[in-house]
Order: C-alpha cells, then sequence, then structure tokens
C-alpha cells in the first residue's frame, strides 16, 4: 500500500511538473510574440529606454547618470552594449516618422503637406536604440558605377519599378536595380532632357552650366534624382528635393547612388536654405499645385533663386489644350507676371521663367498689386521653424545696384570671396586664411585615413558644422560632394556657402537630420559636441543619430576636446565602432587650442534575432 500510495504521489507531481512545463513555454512564446509584434525586441519609445541605457552604466532607475559629459559618475565605466531596434525600423527616420504622427494624433492639414513636415519626438519619446542594417546588407557600389545601379539588397523597395515602369525610373535585374535615367518627364533620358533646356536658354554647347555661371540647382518633386545625378557630369549641383511620400523611398535611392538629396517638402515652412541659393529651380510633373494659398509655393521659389535665376517647369498646364489645364496655365502666368518673372523659353511642353535682377519691375507695380512686397523686417534667410509667406522679397541696395549676386563663375566662384562675406564682418584676408587652415586640416585627416580608404571609398560626406564652407572646398579635387550643414544657433552662413556654389542646409543638432539611415560615408564633427553639451542636449542622443546616418564601414572624425574625445571612446564599443587615429590638432588657429582629432570607422554589422559581427 505504501508503494502504491508512494507512485500515486511521484504521478501526481510528475504531472503538475509536466503541466507547470507547458504553460511556462506557452506563456514565453507568447510573450516573445507580442514582444516582436510591439517591438519591445528593441528599445521601445517612452522613459523605459531612457532608463534601460542608463542601467547600462550600472546608473539609477531614472537613467540619469550619464546625462551630462564629466558630471559625476566612474569616468572608467565602458557602455558594453546599446540595443538594436527591431528589424521593422531598418528605415527609421525620427522627425519624419508618419507612426509618430498617428500615434501622437498630431492635428495637421493634410491639405498643406504638414504631415510630410517635420514633427520631432519629444526626448521620452525617442527610440534609443541602434537601426539595423536590412538582410543581406552589402557596401554599396562605387561612384560613379552607383549612378546606375545599387544592390536591391539595401533598399528592398522595388514598387517604383512596378508603378513607373513606363517612364524608365528604375529596372530590378537580379540582384541589382538599374537606372536608365529616365523621369515622369523624360522617358528617354535626363541627358537629352537637360540638354534640350540649355538649348532653349541659347547657352553655348547646349551645355546647361553655361560657361559656370548656372551651378547650383533645386529640383522639387525630384523622383530617384536622374536629373541631378545627370548634372553632375557639367560641374552643377542638385539639391534633390522631395518628401517622405507615397513614393517614400526615392531620395533613399537619391542617396544610395551617390546623389545629393535632402527629404523636404513644399508645404507650410521655409525650406532649410537661405534666400538666393539656387540659379535654377526645376519642377517636372512634381504634381504642385501652385496656386494654392496666393501662390505662397512659387513665392518660396522666388526667395530661393538668385537674381536672374530661372525656373523650368515641365507640366501638362504648360502645353495641354483642355479646359482646366488652360485655366491653371491662365492664372500661373498672371501671377508669375505680378511677380515680375518673365518667360525666358517655352517650347513643346517645357516653359521658362526668369527671375529679375533688380528691384525696378517691383517699384513699377500699380499699388496694392498682390503679391505684395514683404515687410522690411522680414529676414529671408531665417528658415527653421518659419512659416512661409505669401510676399516677394525683394534684393538689397547692393544687389539692386550690381544688377545680379556678383559671383564668379564656377570653378573660381568656390575660392573668391562671395560679397555677401561682409554681412559677418570677415574680410577677404580673413576667408582666405579660413581656406588655407582647412586644406591643411582635410590634408592631414586623409593622411591619418590613408591605411584605411581608396580613391573610391568615400562619395556622401556631411560638414555638421560647416561656417563658410572651407572644409568642401578643401575636397574639390576628389569625386566626392558633402552636405554643409550650419547649426541654428551660430552665425547664419549657410549662404556664403551657396554664394561658393556649394549645397546645404540649416539644421538643430539637438534633433535628428532629415536623412534615411546609412546614407553618408563621412561625418566631419567640429565641436559639435562641445556645442551640444552648452545646449544641455543629448550626447547619447548625438552618437546614435550619427551611427544611424553612417552607413557600414563609414568614417566619423571628430575635432573637439581631448575631455570630448575621452567621453565618445567609452561608447565605441556598444556603437560597433573602431577608432582608427588621434591626433593633436595643428595650432594655426585659436579655435584649435586643446583640441584632438579623433578618427573612427563604423563596423560592418548585421542582426539575426541577435547581434553578430559579420567581419
Amino acid at each position: 500500500m505504501a508503494k502504491m500510495s508512494r507512485g500515486r504521489t511521484d504521478g501526481n507531481q510528475k504531472k503538475r511538473l509536466v503541466t507547470t512545463v507547458l504553460v511556462l513555454v506557452i506563456f514565453c512564446g507568447a510573450y516573445y510574440i507580442y514582444s516582436r509584434k510591439s517591438g519591445s525586441s528593441a528599445l521601445e519609445y517612452g522613459s523605459k529606454s531612457l532608463k534601460q541605457i542608463g542601467s547600462y552604466w550600472g546608473g539609477d532607475e531614472d537613467g540619469e547618470s550619464s546625462s551630462k559629459l564629466g558630471e559625476g559618475g566612474d569616468d572608467d565605466v565602458i557602455l558594453k552594449s546599446i540595443p538594436v531596434c527591431d528589424d521593422r525600423h531598418s528605415e527609421l527616420i525620427p522627425c519624419l516618422d508618419r507612426h509618430l504622427i498617428y500615434q501622437t494624433r498630431l492635428k495637421l492639414d493634410l491639405s498643406l503637406m504638414e504631415h510630410y513636415e517635420r514633427h520631432c519626438p519629444l526626448p521620452e519619446r525617442r527610440y534609443n536604440c541602434l537601426i539595423p542594417p536590412p538582410p543581406g546588407y552589402k557596401v554599396p557600389i562605387k561612384w560613379p558605377k552607383s549612378r546606375d545601379e545599387v544592390w536591391k539588397a539595401n533598399i528592398p523597395h522595388t514598387h517604383l519599378a512596378t508603378e513607373k515602369s513606363d517612364q524608365n525610373w528604375m529596372v530590378v535585374k537580379g540582384e541589382k536595380i538599374i537606372f536608365p535615367g529616365g523621369g515622369t518627364h523624360f522617358h528617354y533620358g535626363a541627358d537629352k532632357y537637360i540638354a534640350s533646356i540649355a538649348n532653349m536658354l541659347n547657352f553655348p554647347n547646349n551645355n546647361l552650366n553655361n560657361g559656370g555661371r548656372l551651378r547650383t540647382v533645386l529640383d522639387v518633386g525630384c523622383g530617384v534624382a536622374s536629373f541631378g545625378g545627370y548634372l553632375l557630369s557639367s560641374d552643377i549641383i542638385t539639391m534633390s528635393l522631395a518628401p517622405n511620400d507615397v513614393h517614400q523611398n526615392q531620395i533613399q535611392f537619391a542617396l544610395e547612388r551617390g546623389i545629393p538629396a535632402y527629404l523636404g517638402v513644399l508645404g507650410t515652412k521655409r525650406l532649410p536654405y537661405p534666400s538666393r541659393s539656387f540659379e535654377l529651380a526645376h519642377c517636372s510633373r512634381c504634381r504642385i499645385d501652385w496656386l494654392q494659398r496666393d501662390g505662397i509655393l512659387l513665392l518660396e521659389l522666388d526667395r530661393l533663386l538668385k537674381p536672374g535665376g530661372y525656373f523650368a517647369y515641365s507640366s501638362p498646364e504648360a502645353y495641354a489644350q483642355d479646359e482646366e489645364d488652360l485655366r491653371i496655365w491662365r492664372e500661373m502666368s498672371a501671377l508669375v507676371e505680378r511677380m515680375c518673372w518673365k518667360i525666358a523659353a517655352k517650347r513643346n511642353q517645357t516653359v521658362i521663367w526668369v527671375k529679375p535682377l533688380t528691384n525696378d519691375c517691383y517699384m513699377e507695380r500699380e499699388p496694392g498689386t498682390l503679391p505684395p512686397l514683404c515687410r522690411p523686417g522680414d529676414d529671408p534667410d531665417a528658415v527653421l521653424g518659419v512659416n512661409m509667406e505669401a510676399c516677394i522679397t525683394p534684393y538689397s541696395e547692393q544687389i539692386h545696384r550690381d544688377r545680379g549676386s556678383g559671383l564668379a563663375p564656377w570653378p573660381a566662384r568656390l575660392s573668391t570671396p562671395p560679397p555677401r562675406l561682409g554681412d559677418f564682418g570677415y574680410s577677404n584676408d580673413m576667408f582666405e586664411k579660413d581656406m588655407e587652415i582647412w586644406q591643411q586640416r582635410v590634408d592631414s585627416y586623409w593622411n591619418l585615413m590613408s591605411p584605411r580608404i581608396k580613391p573610391d571609398t568615400l562619395r556622401n560626406l556631411m560638414d555638421m558644422k560647416a561656417n563658410l564652407g572651407s572644409f568642401a572646398a578643401a575636397l574639390k579635387n576628389k569625386d566626392v560632394w558633402v552636405m554643409n550643414v550650419v547649426p541654428e544657433d551660430g552665425a547664419n552662413t549657410l549662404k556664403i556657402i551657396y554664394d561658393r556654389g556649394l549645397i546645404g542646409a540649416a539644421h538643430n543638432w539637438c534633433e535628428s537630420f532629415s536623412t534615411y539611415p546609412r546614407t553618408y560615408d563621412l561625418l566631419h564633427a567640429w565641436t559639435i559636441f562641445s556645442d551640444i553639451i552648452k545646449k544641455d542636449c543629448s550626447v547619447e542622443d548625438l552618437l546614435i543619430e550619427m551611427d544611424r546616418m553612417l552607413r557600414p564601414k563609414g568614417f566619423i572624425i571628430v575635432r573637439d576636446k581631448q575631455s570630448v574625445v575621452d567621453y565618445i571612446k567609452k561608447y565605441l564599443l556598444a556603437l560597433h565602432w573602431e577608432a582608427v587615429a588621434t591626433a593633436d590638432a595643428d595650432r594655426n588657429s585659436d579655435q584649435d587650442e586643446g583640441d584632438t582629432v579623433f578618427i573612427i570607422q563604423k563596423k560592418m554589422w548585421l542582426t539575426s534575432e541577435s547581434l553578430r559581427n559579420s567581419e
């Protein structure tokens, strides 16, 4: 009896054990599935992410132990890991995240494109995790070959190839996506279309650069940026602009191809470029209602065009004969006439307007003519967060007197002191000294990186604090382009950069930049971290943002105080970055006192549920 009783007890215990194990397995499986759906396999939105990153430092539950550089904590602590975002966030653009808009229930006017403008998450709602590359990601194809083909695995979106199959935007071919050079309006190639525009304007040899007098272009609604890509061979640099809309990967394709591009929209805010930045604006069936709100979007282009600048418009309204298109054409023609634009050329499906060189036409308009001139106190170069206005920006007295911008043709423009230099109190000697200093610095950078780079290693570069643009100017003999970023809290020198024939954007580095992940080969960070600390913004957030923008195998050049460099070194392991070289900064500038140059390379890593190193 005793044996039988003990046997029944043992059997019950086994049953209970099996039942418990099954319950645990089911619970864990359900939790895993839920976590995958909710994104908790990575750091989530909200304070949990901040607490978790703090706990890696051995800090308190509030995660504040690493919030400020050099304040408290153990200086020898090294952050060993930062969680990896869920694979579905591999293309996250934090300030252009439609999911954030839905979650926060922002009240936006869709008709004004407000949902495509920047809406940045508050610190407690940021993803504090590393953006993973997509499965099968490869080091991008090198320029100039990349203009015509990219790896499909790097941007696994082929819907545009199907949707635009009749327009030759792109074609899927095996492991690659091929770009034949077509567009919505130029099915037979951007090169022929560009030559036709130059021919319409009677430019020598059908070359749109017009002997170096046309250098900077804004392409609105650019598609995959073939127009800008084909202009590069004519020494013309284009800011290819498009929103993160239904064709959401078009800018990603452009940057993967090595073509300058920026995510932005003509909505309610000024574009992040100063007045008189571009010699040509271009719209090829860009689906923009130019007549809305008293022509406010055309007036934004007017603000951005240099004196005598052109707007090339290829659209049905320019040639179609149905009643609605004719109505739009008549109203648009009347609007631009009141803006003092004149038709420079009109042929087939394209019209080109030209902006006046002086204020004469504005002064001769009848009183009360709309659109009005902007108020005298309006700053046409203030851009971040500034609403567009339906008014005409008149020229300064100097430009009116000189009948134009007074800029030298390219390439002399790059090294010639521009007239607007005096707005900042800079002399020509100071300008030339700045060029000399940055040429020495860039030569030194390339010497430090020389064991790791070849002539075609780098293509897309960003100068995170561009000042006068001399970092980019020093790279004139290399086959690269530079996004020159001017922080919003410093001198607004971006107009000097555009006057030199370079491109860039204004930005606040306490927020994420308007670009896709993995779009830049090199980031140059000159005292950016010191500036961020002074603004009481998060150094950690900036490091994670830089990692988001940087391609695997890409480089970061930090030029900052030694204490900043030491602080960044604690993050190398967690960010999967590798120290390449460290050197004392040269002492040929007062701004270099105590600075150190630190060069970093991002490792190639992939995810497959868990992080692994693919090297």
